[in-house]
């Protein structure tokens, strides 16, 4: 190869070197904490060495420079290689690895983003190279710049799907600034991968899926030095075939067993010695190559729309619609702002800022897991505003992901449409039912569940300020204006939008439910039955104090009304905030089973979430509340 540099031999034995001192301070770290997995940080202590210290380029002092190449772990639980990979660079302390897993330290089992040269959070097997896709992606098309991604893959999580997911997608793109190395070191968690040491097998399905992969021995600084400086023109796998427990002789070496096994501290003593005594003495100090400064700068900072929605009071739109008009809206104002679709943004209508902002627009397609790992790397170092829409129903198969966005402290908005038995004819398979629940569940989550294009346009202008995980919930069919053009909306804060002074029951309801639940609160009127009607805007965090206020301002009957399974939606929000308060009736209606096809009104009837079963409902609770006196 013409522009292959082969190093000296001085440069090679420094880079050993180095190699033997991670698996020196792993083994250290492990056997201090009596917990890690020392075995597997030692099958990549050379692919490491020549990573981050002949190969990326990078300002050690300043890991998150958004110039610096950069490193995922996807096999996390090598965490103790990446730890004493920083110590070599100084920005940590060598005494600062035998805190390792302890309660005050930093140094958890599994990457985090404590630590600054973590960008997301790693450990759930299989996600760390949809992540470097997006980081790759916002290289490449966003960003324009130089810096490339390395993700570094155990054999183990080549069984995930969501691997070939990544690798599907990095090939569609031409993400030749991305590089995948795997570590196949043959052994498992409690089995042999099953593709054991035939890595031809490894490169030819590397190659089907359109990448370029290169076998080497993985603990040969030369081949990787070698394979690490090719040039590049789509996606790179360094195949690397390595032993695990390479350097720690005996029964650990290669063996099974000896996964997520520290050494004992004798034999921890042993090895170390016999490791310190391959190190030779080398003249030659390694510095990572400082990096390109082509990055523009970015900021994220008072990102808001430019004028207030134009909508008008009983024009009818989708909320999905007005997501997609109020998306497109927002990318006029910043160009960070970006928006993922898989394959459905003519539903979830992304296609509206597609169409306006085709440069800004990444099509991930029906890879619904990828397609969250690719926004989680699209955002990370702050380089972009991240808006991702697919069905609600779909984001069920990446809740994996999506719990380590949260764990990644990730800022990425999510998007989901035809939620619950408003999705109609197309039956339960494409209703969401149980996504409130599921974001519910995640410590890092807004979840906004807009009911007019109004709400829905304010729900996409704050999901891109907060931090965290947002989920903005939108429905299929169309619904009334019920909000001002110039109307305040705030996180955590309820809008009561039906009230008098002889209200008599406070409705909690959204989305589709609350223009039913104004259906009702108009019918019961003619009856003399006054409701108080309440849109919680956002269902996590819920607006506590003003449901309760209202609550007690109607004898403390409340009613919430919800197009989602009973299980972990708006009513048992409302629940959990009433646990502990005493004078309050409360009633629930949601959807109680598993629903079938049919047109929106009739289902609504037959599950019970309609304006007839909330008027029904009203009146049962005033009864029983007479009869009770």
């Amino acid at each position: 190869m013409e522009d292959y540099h082969k190093p000296d031999q001085q440069t090679v034995q420094a880079l050993r070197n180095i190699a033997n001192r991670l698996r020196i301070n792993s083994i250290k770290a492990t056997t201090a904490a009596g917990s890690g997995h020392p075995t597997s940080c030692c099958s990549v202590a050379e692919i490491m060495s020549v990573l981050f210290f002949h190969n990326m380029k990078y300002r050690p002092e300043d890991p998150r420079n958004f110039n610096n190449d950069r490193f995922i772990l996807s096999k996390g639980h090598a965490a103790p290689a990446l730890y004493s990979m920083w110590v070599e660079t100084g920005f940590l302390k060598e005494s600062e690895l035998l805190s390792l897993c302890q309660v005050d330290s930093t140094l958890e089992g599994h990457p985090t983003p404590k630590q600054q040269f973590v960008d997301v959070a790693t450990g759930s097997l299989g996600q760390g190279l949809g992540v470097a896709c997006g980081m790759a992606y916002t290289g490449k098309y966003f960003d324009k710049s130089s810096y490339r991604v390395y993700c570094l893959l155990g054999d183990g999580e080549m069984s995930e799907g969501a691997v070939w997911e990544a690798m599907s997608f990095a090939s569609y793109y031409q993400l030749d600034n991305l590089v995948a190395i795997m570590d196949i070191n043959r052994l498992g968690q409690s089995d042999p991968a099953p593709l054991q040491h035939h890595v031809e097998k490894y490169q030819k399905r590397c190659e089907a899926f359109g990448w370029h992969a290169i076998i080497v021995d993985g603990h040969s600084v030369e081949e990787l030095c070698k394979a690490l400086s090719q040039p590049r023109h789509q996606p790179t796998a360094i195949i690397a075939k390595t032993i695990k427990g390479k350097g720690i002789p005996g029964n650990s070496h290669n063996k099974l067993g000896w996964h997520a096994k520290p050494l004992p501290k004798d034999m921890a003593e042993m090895v170390i010695k016999d490791l310190q005594s391959r190190i030779m003495n080398s003249s030659k100090h390694l510095y990572p190559p400082a990096p390109i400064e082509d990055s523009p700068p970015v900021s994220l900072r008072n990102i808001r729309m430019p004028s207030a929605p134009s909508y008008k009071a009983g024009e009818k739109i989708a909320t999905r619609k007005a997501y997609g008009m109020a998306l497109a809206k927002l990318g006029r104002y910043n160009e960070r702002v970006v928006a993922l679709d898989g394959d459905t943004n003519n539903l979830t209508y992304s296609e509206i800022f597609k169409n306006e902002h085709p440069n800004r627009f990444v099509e991930c397609y029906i890879a619904q897991q990828n397609m969250v790992s690719v926004a989680m790397g699209c955002a990370a170092r702050e380089r972009n505003v991240v808006f991702a829409s697919t069905l609600a129903s779909f984001f069920t198969r990446a809740y994996d992901q999506l719990r380590m966005a949260a764990i990644s402290e990730s800022n990425i908005n999510l998007c989901g449409s035809h939620c619950g038995l408003s999705t109609g004819e197309e039956g339960p398979s494409l209703m969401g039912l149980e996504d409130v629940a599921m974001f519910r569940a995640l410590p890092t989550a807004t979840i906004f569940y807009p009911s007019d294009g109004v709400s829905t346009e304010k729900a996409v202008e704050l999901a891109a300020t907060i931090k965290g995980v947002c989920y903005i919930r939108t429905s299929r069919q169309d619904s009334a204006i019920i909000y001002n053009s110039n109307e305040d909306f705030h996180v955590g804060q309820a809008k009561v939008v039906y009230q008098s002074k002889e209200d008599q029951v406070t409705v909690v309801a959204a989305g589709v439910t609350l223009h039913e639940a104004l259906a009702a609160a108009e019918h019961l009127k003619k009856e003399r039955i006054s409701v108080r009607v309440i849109d919680p805007f956002t269902i996590k965090p819920l607006d506590v104090k003003t449901i309760m206020d209202h609550t007690r301002a109607t004898r403390g009957r409340i009613l919430t009304v919800e197009d989602h399974y009973y299980e972990g939606g708006l009513g048992e929000a409302v629940c959990s905030a009433m646990v502990n308060e005493s004078g309050f009736s409360l009633h629930r209606l949601a959807v109680s089973h598993v629903p079938r096809s049919g047109k929106p009104h009739e289902l609504l009837k037959i599950y019970g979430i309609d304006r007839d079963a909330i008027a029904q409902a009203v009146r049962k609770m005033l009864s029983s509340s007479t009869n009770a006196k």
